[in-house]
């Protein structure tokens, strides 16, 4: 996974009047369509520009000289170049790179990168009202007087902000306005929280010497520029984000853009606020639950370099930066960085080819590094940077496992013996404890204890999850929901439906039964919906306002709280189950991560972690704190099987609304796989969820020696079958799910 080496920026080239140009469209098609230069006007590669297509107009950006893709008699006019900063360069190599190596269309990566299209045009005037000196004659009162005071204290605004700040009513503002006492004026857009910048100059917190070691090395590397790769590896706890920061601020003081990624960037609330507190102001935000207006102001701003920091989610990476020159990808190994609808990719791979193209560092930050990137820094291709030991002095929790099979749990309890003696223990000591299982809602299965009718999505084969709070069934995979029916729809019998296993509330309800009045959260992605909602319960938790956290695996992210000294894994083997290549690897750093929530300050931690499986190699490496040897037997495993990183594997997943194109597209793609020495395809077969949101799927996987060209092939494979209409093949090259 190379590109090109990096270049020099140099000036767009310039299309004259009456010149073909290429124009590339936010749309899955397979290149780009040509235009004329419209008379008057002269374009250059990366400008936004609007252009007829068909009996509509579409907004897309001038790619080079036009490829003849449109008869000259056919050829139609640019209509207009958009008031917008042009696409940098590297921002148009980087989304024909990814379409390249992801086998997408380059108008579906660009779609990515022009995800607010409101953004490409100049940002409205605000109207204000400002105080008129010339003004006399009007009648005062005393919410009008607080109205003229702030004016008079401060700049124009706008009515609404006006009348909220004077504590009156929007009325009384507009009636100042028809007295002419106050006058309208335009003002620019203003950006919330973007017109402070992030203060490099703003002294940070004491470092240790580790620390100090690996600030200096990552703002040396900073300050050179040029590409390389920094594995910044850390127990949790050591201070690896107030490492990095040194990194940022050395980019700011150069005047470098810097970009951050974060796995689950809506439950970043302290991240924020360190991030604040380091710099003297906030960094600008990326993530799905924006508001539209917010995602206007945050890509424009980005674009005209007015943003010099972002935190955000996998899609940050496609924003359009002019100066970027650090990137992190913090928690590095998270799966959250894999895309998984649309162009398949994985963000911090992405990243990596992202800093190349740009010929600046990249620093990749973890706890429990993902194995590819573990080889990638034995083998000398990356620079490591280890943290060993937590700052401040605080020690690593002690971690223990509760064998199972030997506890004496009572019936339809999920609680041992040993974790209840625990938590009563820790509560009596004013600290808190952390419950960890990683399902959502109250039951993964609700069935009929009459004639065993298990309730089922119609969309999906998938069971529906009881959440008995909201008093619904729910499909996690879809969305679908239903009301939990008074009888059984197969055999009629009422109040038959029993609860299967436990998820979240299921435990909850446990422990109001164990613990009469503890005072406990619910932390799940469906209970923590928004950035609002995580800062707040971020916030009871740090007051302790809360004694016991339940959650998912939303919780084992990076959060420091000082007084957590127990967590508990009720269902610590969860993960190890299914064919999926990367379990045993991916249930070590879920767990890991999850114990290191636990002693973060001066109190001593404790993890107890449920098993029925005490001797599996997981478990073992965790108890013996033994990663070493872990991901050495985990490494041997892979490199017998010719499995990733020492092999390359990728997906096709054939799916449809009819069942039979589907196999019959699957099954040509079968008898036309490639063959030769370190080639395998595997299937067709139906995938685990061979009905999803509708749709029939089928899987194929291709596995290949690691030095082969598996683009290449991919390509001459799919150009040698025909897809039956309304059928659709998605390439997942680098599968990370095998669902």
């Amino acid at each position: 996974m190379t590109p090109a080496a990096a270049s020099p920026p140099s000036e767009a080239p310039r299309h004259l009047p009456g010149q073909r140009v290429g124009v590339l469209l936010p749309l899955p098609l397979g290149g780009t369509y040509d235009y004329r230069v419209p008379d008057d006007t002269a374009l250059a590669d990366g400008d936004f520009v609007t252009v007829p297509l068909g009996a509509r107009k579409a907004t897309g950006v001038v790619w080079g000289k036009g490829q003849g893709s449109v008869p000259e008699a056919k050829m139609k006019d640019v209509f207009a170049r958009l008031d917008c900063p042009s696409m940098p360069e590297v921002c148009r190599r980087f989304i024909d790179w990814v379409a390249r190596y992801t086998l997408s269309a380059p108008g579906a990566v660009l779609k990515m990168a022009m995800s607010v299209p409101d953004a490409l045009n100049p940002p409205k005037p605000v109207s204000a009202y400002a105080l008129n000196p010339k003004a006399e004659g009007f009648r005062m009162t005393k919410a009008r007087e607080r109205v003229l005071k702030v004016l008079a204290e401060g700049p124009p605004r706008p009515v609404t902000e006006l009348a909220l700040e004077a504590g009156t009513g929007p009325g009384v503002v507009r009636g100042l306005a028809d007295a002419g006492a106050i006058i309208p004026v335009q003002l620019p857009d203003r950006a919330t929280g973007l017109e402070a910048s992030p203060d490099w100059q703003k002294p940070g917190p004491d470092l240790s010497s580790d620390q100090a070691r690996a600030a200096e090395k990552l703002q040396e590397g900073t300050e050179r520029g040029g590409f390389g790769v920094v594995l910044l590896e850390g127990v949790p706890g050591s201070g690896k984000t107030e490492v990095y920061f040194q990194a940022v601020a050395e980019a700011l003081k150069h005047g470098g853009q810097v970009l951050v990624l974060l796995p689950e960037i809506a439950l970043s609330a302290q991240w924020l606020t360190r991030f604040k507190e380091r710099f003297g102001a906030p960094p600008g935000v990326w993530h799905s639950d924006l508001t539209a207006a917010q995602r206007r102001v945050t890509w424009r701003a980005v674009a005209e370099g007015r943003t010099r920091v972002v935190v955000g989610a996998r899609s940050a990476l496609f924003l359009p930066f002019p100066d970027l020159a650090l990137i992190v990808a913090d928690e590095e190994h998270d799966p959250s960085f894999k895309q998984e609808d649309g162009v398949i990719y994985n963000a911090r791979d992405m990243a990596v080819v992202r800093a190349q193209l740009g010929g600046f560092p990249i620093v990749l930050a973890s706890a429990t590094p993902s194995l590819e990137t573990v080889l990638n820094a034995r083998d000398g291709r990356y620079q490591t940077l280890l943290l060993p030991d937590r700052h401040a002095g605080a020690s690593l929790p002690e971690i223990d496992v509760i064998d199972m099979r030997k506890e004496e749990t009572p019936s339809q309890c999920w609680l041992s013996p040993r974790l209840r003696e625990s938590l009563v223990e820790t509560f009596a000591g004013g600290e808190q404890a952390m419950l960890f299982l990683n399902r959502r809602g109250y039951a993964p299965l609700t069935l009929c204890q009459t004639c065993g009718h298990r309730m089922q999505c119609p969309r999906c084969i998938a069971w529906l999850v009881e959440h008995r709070l909201g008093g619904r069934l729910l499909c996690h995979h879809c969305g679908y929901t239903a009301v939990p029916p008074a009888r059984c729809p197969e055999c009629k019998t009422e109040e038959s439906f029993a609860a299967c296993g436990p998820g979240v509330e299921r435990l909850a309800e446990e422990v109001e039964t164990v613990f009469p009045g503890i005072r406990y959260r619910i932390a799940a992605s469906d209970t923590v919906t928004s950035p609002r909602a995580a800062a707040d319960l971020v916030r009871r938790i740090e007051d302790h306002d809360i004694d016991l956290v339940i959650g998912t695996q939303i919780i084992t992210k990076g959060y420091h709280f000082p007084l957590l000294t127990l967590v508990g894994a009720v269902d610590a083997d969860l993960g190890l189950t299914g064919g999926d290549l990367r379990a045993a690897e991916r249930t070590y750093q879920l767990l890991y991560q999850l114990a290191g929530r636990a002693g973060r300050a001066e109190r001593p931690g404790r993890v107890l972690l449920q098993t029925y499986m005490p001797e599996h190699p997981v478990m073992q490496a965790l108890i013996a704190g033994d990663r070493e040897t872990f991901l050495e037997a985990e490494a041997e495993s892979r490199r017998q099987t010719g499995m990733p990183p020492f092999g390359r594997l990728a997906a096709l997943i054939v799916s449809g609304l009819d069942e039979a194109a589907v196999d019959r597209t699957a099954r040509d793609l079968g008898r036309a796989g490639p063959t030769g020495d370190g080639v395998t395809v595997l299937g067709p077969a139906p995938a685990p969820f061979a009905l999803l949101r509708g749709r029939h799927r089928r899987r194929l996987l291709l596995k290949t020696a690691k030095e082969t060209n598996l683009q290449a092939v991919l390509r001459d494979w799919l150009g040698r079958v025909k897809v039956a209409r309304k059928v659709r093949v998605q390439t997942d090259v680098d599968p990370y799910s095998f669902l």
